[in-house]
Formats: C-alpha cells, sequence, structure tokens
C-alpha cells in the first residue's frame, strides 16, 4: 500500500465563498440618460507586481499532491525567497482575487465592463457564453472520451507499464560488478575433496593456464592429497576429474590438473598484488559453505597483514602476508580468486577472521575481515609446483620463536630437534646474528612477531638481497644478507 499521500488529507484549502454572477457595481457609478450609450468604466491600471503563482493554465509538477493553500509556497521549492512567494496581490479589486476555482486558475472577476447594460443584449451574451462552454465540454468530452477507449482497448485494463528494454538486450559495462562477475565465473570451479577414509570437503579454484592447471589453497586438496577424489565442477554444471600437481603447505597453495580438460578454457588474467592500494575494491567469488559461484564485493581493507592459519589436520601452520579484504568470505571460499575492479587476479583467499568457536558451533562466518594470498607470491610458488612438483622456500637460516610478547622475531636459544638456532655457514650466521637477537624490521617493515618475519620472508625468492634490523643487549644494529632456500615441506 503507497502511503505517498498519508498525512496530506487535512491540508486542504478552506471552502471559497461564492462568487457573484457578475461583479458587483459602486454605488456611486453614473447613471447614463435613457436611450444613451453608457461609457465604459475606466479599466483597471495593468498589474505591474508578478502573476499569482501558478499561472493560469500552467500546472506544478509536485513530489506528494496536496491542495493549493493560500500563503503557502508550492511544494517543491526550497525558500519562498527563490519565487518572491507570497506573490504581491492582482491589481484588481479586493473582492476579485478568487478565480473560478477558488485557487487562481480561473478567470479573474474586475475586467472593465459596462454600466447597466441593456438586459436584452446581456442575456443573449451570457447565453451565447454558455453555449460556447458546452460546445467546448462536448469536444472535449468527445475527445477524452476516444483516447480513453483507444488506450483501454489497447492495455486490456492493465495499469502497468512495461520497460522499453526486454532484459535479454541489456548490457552491463566491462568495469562493472555485474561484468566482471559474467566474465570471470566461466573460469571458476567448485572442488570437492574427498578423503580415502571418508573425510573431504569444499572449496574453490580457478583456471591457472590452458593447459588445465587449477591454482587454489592446499587445506582445500589436503584430504584428498595421497588418497581419495577431487572433482572440479565449471559454473555451467560440467564436471571433471582432477589430480594433484603440487602443494605448498607454508604457503597454502596447491595446484591441480583437469585430468580431461575441456577446450576453450579462458584463464583469469593475473593482477599485480605489489601495485594494490588500501580502499582499492573487491570482489570475491567462490562456494560458501557449498554455495557455488557466489560473488561478493568489498575493498582492501589493509596489506602485509601477518596471518598464520592452519589446514585442520593438525600440521604445521602456514603464513602469509596478507591482503585483508571486507568482501564476505566464508568456508568454501577458500581458494577461490579476490579480484581488483577490472576483474584482474590479485590474489587468493584464504583465511577468515572468526570470534571463536563455542559448543555446537565450529565454523564461523563472515565478520568482514577476510585475507588473501597475494597473487605475485602464489604465481611464484604455483610455477615451481608445476615444474618441480615441491615447493621453495627463501630462508634466513635461523630459528625464531612464535612468541608475540617479544617486541619483535626472537632468534630461539635452539632449533628443532636441538639443532642450534642460527645454521652454521647460514645467511643469518654469515650477517652475524647470534641466538637471542630480537628482529625488529624486515627491509623497511616493523616485525612484531616471528610469524611476521616468516611471512614478510616468504614474499621473496631465494637469493633476494635484504636489510634485517635487531636488538642485541638494548642496543640496536643492522645486517645485511641473502636469503638462502629450503626445498619441500619437510
Amino acid at each position: 500500500m503507497s502511503t505517498e499521500n498519508e498525512g496530506n488529507e487535512g491540508t486542504a484549502a478552506e471552502a471559497v465563498p461564492s462568487v457573484p454572477s457578475a461583479p458587483p457595481v459602486p454605488a456611486d457609478a453614473p447613471q447614463g440618460s435613457p436611450g444613451s450609450t453608457p461609457a465604459p468604466a475606466q479599466a483597471p491600471e495593468p498589474a505591474t507586481a508578478q502573476q499569482p503563482f501558478p499561472p493560469t493554465g500552467e500546472p506544478v509538477t509536485a513530489t506528494t499532491p496536496m491542495a493549493s493553500v493560500p500563503g503557502t509556497p508550492p511544494p517543491g521549492l526550497q525558500s519562498a525567497a527563490d519565487v518572491n512567494w507570497p506573490p504581491p496581490p492582482p491589481a484588481v479589486p479586493a473582492y476579485a482575487h478568487h478565480g473560478a476555482d477558488g485557487g487562481g486558475a480561473g478567470p479573474v472577476w474586475g475586467a472593465p465592463a459596462q454600466l447597466h447594460p441593456p438586459e436584452g443584449p446581456r442575456k443573449r451574451g451570457m447565453g451565447g457564453l454558455v453555449a460556447a462552454v458546452a460546445a467546448a465540454a462536448l469536444i472535449a468530452g468527445g475527445i477524452g472520451g476516444a483516447l480513453g477507449y483507444w488506450a483501454a482497448d489497447r492495455s486490456d485494463g492493465s495499469t502497468t507499464v512495461s520497460a522499453s528494454v526486454s532484459p535479454q538486450d541489456l548490457k552491463r559495462d566491462p568495469g562493472t560488478v555485474a561484468g566482471v562477475a559474467a566474465k570471470a565465473l566461466p573460469s571458476v570451479v567448485t572442488i570437492d575433496a574427498q578423503g580415502g577414509d571418508g573425510e573431504g570437503g569444499t572449496g574453490t579454484g580457478f583456471v591457472y593456464d590452458k593447459e588445465g592447471h587449477i591454482l587454489t589453497n592446499n587445506h582445500v586438496v589436503a584430504s584428498a592429497a595421497d588418497s581419495g577424489q577431487l572433482t572440479a565442477t565449471f559454473s555451467n554444471g560440467k564436471k571433471y576429474d582432477a589430480e594433484v600437481v603440487g602443494r605448498a603447505q607454508g604457503y597454502d597453495v596447491a595446484v591441480l590438473k583437469l585430468k580431461n580438460p575441456p577446450a576453450g578454457l579462458a584463464p583469469l588474467a593475473l593482477g599485480n598484488s605489489d601495485q594494490v592500494a588500501v580502499g582499492d575494491s573487491t570482489i570475491a567469488i567462490g562456494a560458501p559453505f557449498g554455495l557455488s559461484n557466489t560473488v561478493t564485493t568489498g575493498i582492501i581493507s589493509a596489506k602485509n597483514r601477518p596471518v598464520a592459519s592452519g589446514d585442520g589436520s593438525g600440521g604445521s601452520n602456514s603464513y602469509m602476508s596478507a591482503l585483508q579484504t571486507d568482501a564476505s568470505i566464508n568456508p568454501g571460499n577458500s581458494g577461490g580468486p579476490l579480484l581488483d575492479a577490472r576483474g584482474a587476479v590479485i590474489g587468493i583467499n584464504s583465511a577468515i577472521q572468526s570470534t571463536g568457536s563455542s559448543i555446537g558451533q565450529t565454523q564461523a562466518g563472515s565478520i568482514g575481515l577476510g585475507f588473501a594470498i597475494p597473487i605475485n607470491q602464489a604465481t611464484n610458488v604455483a610455477q615451481q609446483l608445476i615444474k618441480t612438483g615441491q615447493p621453495v622456500y627463501p630462508v634466513i637460516g635461523a630459528t625464531v620463536t612464535m612468541d608475540e610478547r617479544t617486541g619483535g622475531a626472537a632468534i630461539s636459544d635452539q632449533g628443532a630437534g636441538g639443532t642450534t638456532a642460527v645454521a652454521k655457514d647460514g645467511p643469518a650466521d654469515r650477517a652475524g646474528l647470534k641466538a637471542g637477537d630480537v628482529i625488529t624490521k624486515f627491509n623497511d617493515t616493523v616485525v612484531d612477531s616471528g610469524p611476521t618475519l616468516i611471512g614478510e620472508i616468504w614474499t621473496h625468492k631465494p637469493g633476494d638481497r635484504v636489510t634485517l634490523t635487531y636488538k642485541r643487549d638494548g642496543k640496536t644494529a643492522t645486517a645485511e644478507l641473502t636469503l638462502g632456500e629450503r626445498k619441500g615441506d619437510s
């Protein structure tokens, strides 16, 4: 029910006093002698003031219909000063301000008139006027009736208005969300991973190249990597078997390959995650809670966000210097593309921040804190996995603690299995770092914990030259070193 006119029922103007059929004659009007032609009365001077608003015959469009109220500016205007409202009175006698319709829209009394006109001619004039008005009314009624019949005959009584363009004719510009989604969806797949022990889940991936490689998260396929079944379903509903080419647990990246890839695969264009800025628009595509081909939008909320996430199997964590987005990301979005406004992939959706689990609740939904692996890093990993089947990690050759209360990344007293924390003749050792040193900066990035340092290191490649700032015995020092490498996840 429309409420557009509610509240206007009591705003109609007060009833206008009845108007005499002819203007009254002043008592002191001169009397003409019998048989003489009376002199015409002096016509009033033309009004120099602005006409009453609105002018006769010119309609006023208002957002909410309402009655005209004397002294009230017409609806839709912001200031009475803009239209000189209220208008000055018309230059006619005081009794002549009411038109025939009570609102100034009809003829106004006060035009020059004869004094004591002969009875016969005056009646004949009024009769002619009535006849003319009646004829005009009949003509207008005939035209209106014909038009009404014509419209009713073609509308079948319907009051709806059809759009001039049918839905199939609508075209979306390439830069709109709809345009980006329409182009990207055919290259996004829903991954179903079923392990040999019956465990499994649903995730997302996207076409990486024309050979049928699919890029996704390691934790999406981990349960079916060694023994199990993997399938990839496209947006058109076609399903294909897939196999793992390689996976990197530390990066949380995996590459699959379709066993019988279809012809005409369209890889998604890859962007440059280093050029992403906070506030840039983002589009996420995935299968949240199994709802395939879901598109959500947001912005880049932050860059270089240190994130440590697990695959749920109790194995080692993954570390990333992530892109943070408020695009809605839920379980099932993992492995799906995070696109920029052009439709280029800038990240792989990988993790979400949750408020914690409770009894009977093991998964949390989106709270606007999603994290994606920068595509520059994921591309490097994917190329290595396709080439050799195993990941290669850049390292500094030192073990750091995961304690976040040290004000940086503290080098441990000893490494895993009782080994030395600083590998002999490794990059850190050659740079002079020792156990107990606290690394506070990696190049120009502030380091506040071990996970932050690892995430920053893994955005680089083995052989890159970096600068570390560290504290030892309360003093700050810097060291330059060349990153080493470690092959595999073991």
